[in-house]
């Protein structure tokens, strides 16, 4: 009986602590951006066959040099990613410099070792139909995943880049046009 006591009441203390706790301010509010992020990465085709459109979706990540890494028909998912060099030669310029100088100062830096070397660029799409009528909803999102020259993680960041989505989303239109048409 007092063990079960002590549990009860160490239930209603832990529930009345946690009805405490409230929610902050703009908690489920959209960061600033948000909504032109969103268009960034959408567009609706006049296309209601998702098979159709995942296959001009996987036809133009791979022109665009990416490797599939899967691709889920029914669900309307496709991942794909590609590597390529994150070397900016006058950021390893001014590294190296910084390194020299720390260097004739008597001090150890590494400044170099911290520069970009290699990066992972990911793309994933996921095509559904429309809420509202018989169109296609295709969302693009790309992300890139960079390691230094030692071979560290240094970034993990989606890409909003308008240029990358523009030419994505020109050659994705392009290829459903020619694909509708049987050209």
């Amino acid at each position: 009986m007092n063990r079960s006591l002590k549990f009860t009441i160490i239930c209603v203390l832990c529930l009345t602590i946690l009805g405490c706790v409230t929610m902050p301010k703009g908690f489920l509010k959209p960061s600033e951006g948000y909504l032109a992020k969103r268009q960034l990465q959408m567009r609706q085709y006049d296309s209601n066959d998702q098979e159709e459109i995942i296959a001009a979706v996987a036809g133009v990540l791979q022109d665009l040099g990416f490797i599939l890494d899967e691709s889920e028909s029914k669900l309307g998912l496709v991942v794909s990613s590609k590597r390529a060099d994150a070397k900016h030669k006058g950021k390893i310029a001014g590294a190296f410099i910084l390194d020299m100088l720390s260097a004739l100062g008597g001090s150890s830096s590494n400044c170099v070792s911290q520069c970009d070397a290699e990066q992972l660029m990911k793309a994933s799409v996921i095509v559904r139909p429309s809420l509202k009528d018989s169109k296609t909803v295709v969302r693009v999102t790309f992300q890139r995943i960079v390691w230094n020259m030692n071979k560290q993680m240094s970034k993990v960041e989606t890409v909003d880049e308008i240029e990358i989505y523009e030419k994505f989303y020109n050659a994705l239109s392009k290829s459903i046009f020619l694909e509708a048409h049987k050209i």
